[in-house]
């Protein structure tokens, strides 16, 4: 708006201020430049992003050198990705060796650098949490060093089939055992060799065989009865 006497009066635009404008607004579409004046160039790359930058110098024709124009733009780019402080030791020591870069190239450089930085400190963290998770490892296996228990006695302790069975036969060998070894289960056992040692050592008398009244002998034979008692009753006869 410009003010002419008392009542501000709006400035009409040109054509060339319309083309600008349209080419502002259509940036992220833009390619080739091909022969645009510097001047109008200066206008609307300022509105570019690095890569839309990159994008029209890639574009534009190899005969047509847009630094001149774009130059300033990539230090800016440097100067907000890397810092000031960066920029102003890049600056001194060109000025240190005379020499002269792009501060595209410069940018690049930069950025390549940092990413080989940031992909040497990944592998270092990375190579940090191998051994951290080595050190586990290692921990984790020194803890189960010890040998499983089998399945069978897995069960027999927890109560599995057959554990009551040989709970009780074990229960049952160690109080056999444990009475075995008694004091009294030893008394008994020396009384008892004592008695059969004596008993061995003394003849023992022959009693005599007495022969059971209840069995007695037949007096005669079923088939030859009647034959016996009439050779008995004969001479009785004869008697009489």
């Amino acid at each position: 708006m410009e003010e002419w006497g008392t009542k501000p009066i709006r400035r009409i635009p040109t054509l060339v201020d319309l083309c600008v404008q349209k080419a502002i607004d259509n940036v992220r579409y833009l390619g080739d430049v091909g022969e645009t004046d510097p001047y109008l160039l200066d206008r609307f790359l300022p509105h570019c992003t690095v890569e839309q930058l990159m994008h029209i110098e890639d574009s534009t024709v190899v005969d047509r050198d847009l630094s001149p124009v774009t130059n300033k733009l990539w230090k800016n780019f440097y100067t907000q990705q890397f810092g000031s402080k960066s920029t102003n030791v890049v600056v001194e020591r060109m000025k240190e060796k005379r020499v002269s870069f792009k501060w595209r190239q410069l940018y690049e450089a930069k950025l390549k650098d940092v990413e080989e930085a940031q992909q040497k400190s990944f592998e270092r963290i990375k190579q940090l949490y191998k051994k951290e998770d080595a050190k586990k490892q290692s921990r984790q296996v020194q803890l189960c060093t010890k040998v499983p228990p089998s399945s069978s006695y897995k069960r027999s302790f927890y109560g599995g089939p057959g554990s009551s069975g040989n709970t009780k036969s074990g229960i049952m060998k160690k109080a056999k055992q444990e009475f075995l070894n008694s004091r009294e289960v030893q008394n008994r056992s020396a009384m008892k060799k004592v008695t059969v040692h004596n008993n061995r050592s003394t003849p023992t008398a022959r009693r005599p065989i007495h022969s059971n009244p209840s069995i007695r002998k037949p007096t005669h034979l079923p088939g030859k009865s009647a034959a016996s008692s009439s050779k008995f009753s004969t001479p009785t006869a004869r008697r009489f």
